[in-house]
């Protein structure tokens, strides 16, 4: 498939992204302004073959930009789509070094597992939530690679500032209104904000129902067993050397990573 915009086959482009990522160097200068959306999911699935050619297993997908806290700062105002590695997961309470890790920051979600496959187009809120299985306290852990305001394709082409997520202890979903979950966020023991659940896109079942459709555009389901991350209940925040993060996520659980 040859790139509409820039006259690049999306493979050449896709390599370009790849070879930039193996040399520490992100958002390359001959694709700035080059991609479309449509282009830079195919990219971005490209470099999804591509790390799975050297081994990575996927863990799932993550949805962004979905609260409007998050739009607003990133001045993007539709969810967007990346998908996270099982090399990149960890468990609650773990320790990133900041010097391992482009400028950082974290952003406040829930971790949800599918149980069942879901395939778009026309997936309704009803069918995403009766395929959720459980629902897990989480921070996304980012990387602000490049500027979403400037270049949204390029930051959708190297997977949308996703870099690893931190878990708590996992609960069934049952009869939990993940609309009403409420976080409470503090940093350093100091307290940042309170945020609901309503927060993503009404509901962060809504998630589940928005990527199972778009990923229905190129050719793919939302695959029993995968972790959907839902999108921030609060504004990204970055981090420094020596923070400790707390969010509370009730009734479902806690969460907590420390950066050294």
């Amino acid at each position: 498939m040859v790139s509409m915009k820039s006259g690049l086959p999306i493979d050449q482009m896709v390599d370009t992204v790849w070879q930039g990522i193996q040399r520490g160097r992100h958002y390359p200068a001959e694709l700035r302004g080059k991609l479309s959306l449509d282009e830079a999911y195919r990219v971005q699935l490209g470099l999804l073959a591509c790390y799975e050619r050297t081994g990575e297993q996927q863990a799932g997908w993550k949805v962004g930009l979905t609260a409007p806290a998050m739009q607003a700062q990133q001045g993007v105002y539709e969810p967007v789509f990346g998908f996270l590695l099982q090399s990149g997961q960890r468990s609650t309470g773990a320790t990133f070094a900041c010097a391992s890790l482009i400028p950082p920051g974290f952003e406040n979600e829930l971790c949800i597992t599918v149980g069942t496959t879901l395939t778009g187009p026309g997936v309704t809120l009803e069918q995403a939530r009766s395929a959720i299985a459980q629902v897990a306290p989480a921070l996304e852990i980012v990387e602000k690679r490049g500027d979403l305001r400037g270049d949204l394709a390029l930051g959708l082409a190297d997977n949308i500032q996703q870099r690893a997520f931190v878990t708590g202890v996992a609960v069934p979903l049952g009869a939990l209104d993940l609309a009403e979950v409420t976080l409470d966020l503090t940093v350093n023991g100091v307290v940042q904000e309170r945020a609901r659940g309503a927060e993503v896109l009404g509901t962060p079942v809504a998630s589940i129902a928005w990527l199972a459709n778009k990923l229905a555009e190129f050719g793919l389901s939302l695959e029993a067993g995968m972790c959907v991350m839902s999108g921030s209940f609060t504004k990204q925040y970055a981090v420094n050397r020596g923070d400790a993060v707390h969010a509370q996520f009730e009734p479902v659980g806690p969460v907590r990573a420390e950066f050294r």
